[in-house]
């Protein structure tokens, strides 16, 4: 959310403004004890296939709870599309198309689509439950994430958006909450909502930007049709945060971080911090480029510069570890 008092952009679970500290509106769910309409008509709409154990949250367009499956005792989520969007068909199509796009995607770094339904206003999708949280989490808990494991992070989204650009799918909202983690810390790329497919038309009137602002590629926020290298730009971004705290880019309102998106690059993440290595720096540049042409082609061409980075920089530590053993001193550690 924006903070009422100076405008920076901070996300939904943090107490305070990380820019001047003020106290953020408290915009937490009721409490998951407290029996509500929806919860009673899910459990209608599914049968009873799923025993409803309890609300975990809720975003801009649905809500979201943990489930079991009733006879096979799987952990579940059921994503309920808000009852004031079930109204807008173009928003109910939308909340159909993910179920419909990541069905199509059948890969281990993608979020599957278990089950989907509709009763009434109730529309809901039913997916594998992450036990290891989102990306979102790790950097309101820690902030930065180390630069060897942003990498093997963003290597593995890089692999789920080739397989996707490849099967006609484009993500177009990549961003710390659509990257979930199991409990080995595997990557699951979701929310296929607003994705664009080639067995799909287009949803929105040209010139509508659709998108989270501060992930939005420069073709995307100008309302450009988007190809794979806009959700690679979206992969820079993620490898921006990582390495250096925040996004690259902020301001007031959305249009702001359009433009800025549009028309000013960031500064290098090691420029910005020196300890950060230069290699993953150079690649996440790469990804930042303006022109979609001067960015990374193929999801597989940044994954690669990223595994080379990280057998680069393995290399180099397993050289000073035997140099630090010859020497008899303890090796170095940054």
């Amino acid at each position: 959310m924006f903070c009422p008092e100076c405008g920076t952009w901070n996300r939904a679970a943090a107490a305070r403004c990380t820019k001047c500290g003020v106290p953020l509106p408290d915009v937490s769910a009721p409490p998951i004890d407290i029996p509500d309409d929806e919860l009673r008509d899910l459990r209608i709409a599914t049968g009873n296939r799923y025993t409803i154990v309890k609300r975990l949250g809720g975003g801009g367009m649905a809500n979201v709870y943990l489930a079991k499956h009733t006879v096979l005792g799987r952990p579940l989520v059921i994503k309920v599309l808000h009852r004031t969007l079930a109204q807008d068909p173009e928003m109910r199509e939308r909340f159909r198309r993910e179920a419909e796009a990541a069905a199509r995607l059948i890969h281990p770094f993608i979020c599957a689509i278990a089950d989907m339904g509709t009763a009434g206003d109730i529309e809901y999708l039913a997916m594998p439950y992450y036990a290891g949280g989102s990306l979102a989490d790790r950097l309101m808990r820690r902030k930065t994430v180390p630069a060897h494991a942003a990498a093997s992070i963003a290597v593995q989204v890089a692999c789920a958006l080739d397989y996707a650009h490849r099967h006609g799918v484009v993500h177009r909202d990549i961003k710390p909450d659509n990257i979930l983690f199991d409990e080995d810390g595997n990557v699951a790329l979701t929310d296929f909502g607003i994705a664009t497919a080639r067995f799909h038309g287009r949803l929105t009137a040209g010139g509508r930007a659709m998108g989270t602002p501060h992930y939005m590629s420069p073709e995307q926020a100008m309302g450009k049709l988007v190809d794979g290298r806009s959700d690679l730009y979206a992969v820079g971004l993620l490898l921006y945060e990582m390495l250096v705290g925040r996004p690259p880019f902020d301001g007031d309102d959305a249009y702001a971080v359009g433009y800025k998106h549009v028309h000013e690059m960031p500064v290098a993440p090691d420029q910005v911090d020196a300890r950060i290595p230069s290699g993953v720096s150079a690649i996440t540049m790469t990804c930042l480029q303006k022109a979609a042409g001067d960015r990374y082609d193929r999801g597989f061409e940044l994954a690669d510069a990223l595994i080379a980075f990280l057998g680069h920089a393995a290399s180099a530590e397993l050289r000073a570890a035997r140099a630090s053993r010859a020497s008899g001193l303890p090796p170095y550690s940054p």
